[in-house]
């Protein structure tokens, strides 16, 4: 009897491929060597049975950890696996019926059975600067599809029901032959429903979904920032077939602020002080974001001389702190002077020139 070859080399892969890398190489080999594409061809229906075998076992974690270490030997003294007798689709997944509609036709009927979760859904939100920083809660109105009230989402007529499919009596599958195994397929009729609507309702047309209007709460966290996403999960559209919601996705746009700057947590704005408070000092006032306070400006004060306001920022999303609040002196100087102002500003500058010359 001749020695099985490798099952990592009859499929072409690395010994440390993973599950993915032996899934694709399998079915690359199986369409190829498929004996329906290569009828009568006998080293073809070894080659596709050869491969098939490596893959039952590859495919199997615990089989695979036996063969690793103690070869087809292992395998054999475990019970006969690795061997393509009494072999069957079952454990093998989508593969097969991958393959299959490959040979057959049917597209992706199997996928379209399923149940289907809802869409996702976008919504641009604006809010303002202060909102922002403190947090509000919205509410916002959009339209999604819902589940129609007048079939509860079922898609038939109210006082009918779904009709039991005739072609697969209901199971959502159909055998059929393909070389020398047997395969499940997802029912063409029913889509795998094992039913049919033979009336559909008239107020969803037998989708089983109408668009809606709805209102939804939205609540914006203290801190959250410009362009920031928040996701609402299973506020999106309803699902087919009794699919999951899709989640809702609500983009917030900030509003500039009439003369506060965010960078980060911290916010920072400028304030005018006329240059005679600069020069002999004074106290002014200073707008927050909670109100104003009272800011000492020493005397001899430069424009673009930066003070900081501790705890007066915004409050971190995540809840780690409170930033600052800077403030950038900006010296305003007259530009409308009477001729007395004009006058004791001359004598100013003469009594600083006079100072320089002593």
């Amino acid at each position: 009897m001749a020695a099985k070859r490798d099952y990592y080399e009859i499929l072409s892969v690395s010994r440390n491929a993973s599950s993915e890398e032996i899934k694709k190489a399998y079915r690359q080999c199986a369409l190829l060597h498929h004996p329906d594409r290569n009828p009568g061809e006998k080293k073809s229906d070894e080659k596709f049975k050869e491969a098939t075998e490596a893959y039952q076992v590859l495919s199997d974690p615990k089989k695979r950890q036996i063969y690793d270490q103690v070869g087809h030997e292992g395998l054999a003294s475990q019970g006969g696996w690795g061997g393509t007798s009494g072999f069957s689709a079952a454990g093998f997944g989508d593969i097969f019926e991958d393959i299959f509609e490959d040979f057959f036709g049917g597209g992706s009927s199997r996928r379209r059975a399923r149940a289907q979760r809802g869409s996702d859904l976008q919504y641009a939100l604006e809010i303002s600067f202060t909102e922002a920083a403190f947090g509000v809660e919205k509410e916002i109105e959009l339209e999604r599809e819902e589940a129609c009230s007048a079939c509860k989402g079922d898609g038939a007529k109210p006082g009918t029901s779904r009709s039991t499919c005739p072609t697969c009596h209901g199971s959502g599958q159909i055998l059929a032959s393909s070389g020398f195994f047997s395969i499940a397929r997802t029912c063409h009729r029913c889509q795998g429903q094992g039913s049919f609507i033979e009336h559909p309702c008239a107020a969803c047309r037998g989708q089983g979904r109408v668009a809606a209007a709805r209102k939804i709460k939205v609540k914006i966290p203290a801190g959250v920032d410009n362009e920031s996403r928040l996701r609402m999960t299973g506020e999106g559209e309803v699902g087919l077939r009794g699919g999951p919601r899709g989640d809702l996705y609500v983009d917030v746009v900030v509003s500039p602020h009439e003369f506060f700057v965010r960078r980060g947590n911290d916010i920072l704005c400028e304030v005018p002080v006329h240059f005679v408070q600069a020069a002999l000092g004074a106290e002014i006032e200073v707008p927050t974001l909670t109100g104003t306070v009272t800011l000492k400006v020493p005397a001899g004060t430069q424009t673009g001389k930066i003070f900081k306001l501790k705890g007066k920022g915004i409050s971190s999303v995540r809840g780690d702190g409170i930033g600052d609040e800077e403030v950038t002196i900006v010296i305003e100087t007259p530009t409308h002077l009477s001729d007395k102002q004009k006058e004791l500003l001359r004598q100013f500058a003469a009594l600083g020139a006079e100072k320089k010359k002593s």
